[in-house]
């Protein structure tokens, strides 16, 4: 059985926000994958697949989908029954869409009309990020279907609304000295907590107030701004952003990270920002200069993602 690779993903800007109706914008994250196979062999790690996919695709029966996004979920309990799992090294809890790749990739195989993603028009997006979202709530309670249409799509994609999605250019080098990069925190994320936080939070009116008038307003222009090349202004808004994330997601920010983040940021060298819902997982950087950056974050798991 040979099927197609369903990479991780990377929300470079919108966690949470795109809640709240902001802007977003997400990259495919090529270090990680994972498809479907089948085991013949009494591996723990497959059979727990295994099992987990029996109980999603249990899940997936009592969905109500589009007839033009339904799925032959008769054929994927009978490939269960044959032991098939999903092979992934995409750490769970991480903010870098496990749980998105295995939706993407059961879609792809199972659904009864199949797209092809040359093909797929913007309508088509929005339509797919509404039926991945009720797909993907099996893993999180609430999910706005992101994570599992970037890893189906593999390409850049830019949220412009809670109803709007489009396809959007991100050039990429291998050379540059400012970077997006990564920070392993060294324990995973649970998104359901962090999520509970954040909808007791907008119960705020304080907070609902800030995150509309100020968050979403530094998110929208980093994009505009990161889509336009146009680095002054990025990081200016981005600092703003990351300050913003310490005072008011500060239950979202892992409590040993809490101090270089806010050394980015008194500095200049480099701004930090949740990756996904936080709790955990990676941390998302941005700097302009990765060397001097390398050297102040000494001791901690970084990766490169992006050179600009």
């Amino acid at each position: 059985m040979k099927n197609p690779l369903f990479y991780a993903k990377i929300l470079l800007f919108g966690e949470y926000g795109i809640i709240e109706n902001s802007m977003g914008l997400t990259l495919p994250f090529d270090s990680y994958k994972g498809t479907l196979k089948f085991s013949s062999q009494e591996d723990k790690i497959h059979l727990a697949s295994n099992i987990s996919l029996q109980k999603f695709a249990d899940f997936l029966e009592t969905l109500d989908l589009p007839t033009k996004f339904e799925l032959d979920v008769a054929s994927l309990k009978n490939d269960i029954e044959k032991g098939m799992y999903f092979d992934s090294n995409i750490p769970q809890g991480y903010g870098v869409g496990s749980s998105g790749a295995l939706v993407a990739a059961i879609f792809e195989k199972y659904s009864l009309n199949k797209l092809s993603s040359e093909q797929i028009s913007k309508q088509d997006l929005t339509d797919l990020k509404l039926v991945f979202g009720k797909m993907e709530s099996f893993f999180h309670g609430k999910s706005s279907g992101i994570d599992p249409l970037i890893c189906y799509m593999n390409i850049p994609l830019l949220i412009q609304s809670n109803s709007e999605v489009d396809k959007v250019g991100v050039t990429r080098t291998s050379e540059g000295k400012g970077a997006v990069f990564l920070i392993n925190s060294g324990m995973p994320g649970e998104t359901e907590p962090m999520v509970n936080i954040f909808f007791e939070k907008l119960k705020n009116e304080g907070f609902r107030k800030t995150l509309k008038e100020e968050f979403i307003r530094y998110n929208n222009d980093c994009i505009e701004s990161f889509l336009n090349r146009d680095m002054k202004p990025f990081f200016k808004n981005l600092k703003k952003l990351s300050l913003w994330a310490l005072n008011n997601f500060t239950p979202m920010i892992p409590s040993e990270f809490l101090k270089i983040w806010k050394k980015g940021i008194d500095t200049n060298t480099y701004y930090l920002k949740l990756c996904g819902s936080g709790g955990g997982g990676y941390i998302l950087g941005f700097t302009q200069d990765y060397e001097a950056t390398e050297k102040m974050l000494e001791g901690y798991n970084k990766e490169v993602v992006y050179r600009f």
